[in-house]
């Protein structure tokens, strides 16, 4: 299988661990990854702030790179489920025929990391060691868009002395939603204010979550109280392999 690394904006601008985590966990399975260097933008920022027309070249572009991979595998629902739920629609509106074929084609082999391993590889135990209590916040975009489910949580509790906890209302949004923490500041800091509450109470160590963009708000949150729980991607967790034997 002909594996593909997309590894979004902001996880290249801000969190490229995640992406070195990815890579480690699916060569330890016995995978090759490749990394497009073409790639850039899905158009998630364009498309959410109400510029779909902008996003159309984007479009183009990924499928202009990612066309010839049998999997393209990415640690991030929200643009997982961009480019799977948006980009035909895009393609449909103004691309040619020749695009909306490639976007077809292409958009069910997008696979957030999470359902690439469990739906595709068929795997939850990946040879992970992480003796920590961890907590997982279950993100908007992978509960409500690409419906992940337990998928993450399964691949969590195979995970060598990994103590899984439960976070109360774990369903409800950390406050985030991209320029929706900018534009409604106040609003995204109650939601925050609930969410950190929340996470501490479950005592965990650390938190993780399938997205860095809302690891990144809820972080933000726990540093300011000056909470000691650390944030990890789940990709990071798994690629753990602390005190593993050899």
């Amino acid at each position: 299988m002909r594996v593909a690394l997309f590894i979004t904006c902001f996880n290249d601008t801000m969190f490229p661990g995640t992406g070195r985590a990815v890579v480690s966990v699916l060569e330890r399975l016995g995978h090759t990854v490749e990394f497009p260097m073409e790639q850039t933008c899905c158009g998630q920022m364009h498309v959410n702030t109400g510029y779909p027309a902008e996003a159309a070249p984007l479009v183009t572009r990924f499928a202009r790179t990612f066309g010839a991979y049998d999997a393209v595998v990415t640690p991030s629902a929200s643009c997982a489920g961009l480019v799977r739920d948006h980009h035909p629609v895009l393609a449909e509106e103004y691309g040619t025929p020749g695009l909306r074929r490639q976007v077809a084609e292409l958009a069910p082999r997008v696979h957030e990391f999470t359902e690439f391993l469990t739906d595709v590889l068929g795997v939850t135990d990946v040879g992970a060691r992480f003796p920590h209590r961890v907590t997982y916040h279950p993100t908007c975009h992978s509960l409500r868009a690409l419906r992940l489910g337990d998928r993450p949580q399964r691949l969590l509790r195979a995970v060598e002395d990994l103590d899984l906890v439960e976070l109360p209302a774990a369903e409800s949004c950390c406050g985030f939603g991209g320029t929706f923490a900018v534009k409604n500041s106040a609003t995204s800091a109650a939601m925050l204010a609930d969410k950190v509450e929340d996470v501490l109470g479950t005592g965990a160590e650390v938190l993780c979550t399938a997205d860095n963009s809302c690891l990144m708000h809820i972080g933000g949150g726990l540093s300011r109280q000056g909470a000691a729980v650390r944030t990890m991607h789940l990709a990071e967790i798994l690629a753990a392999t602390e005190g593993v034997r050899t």
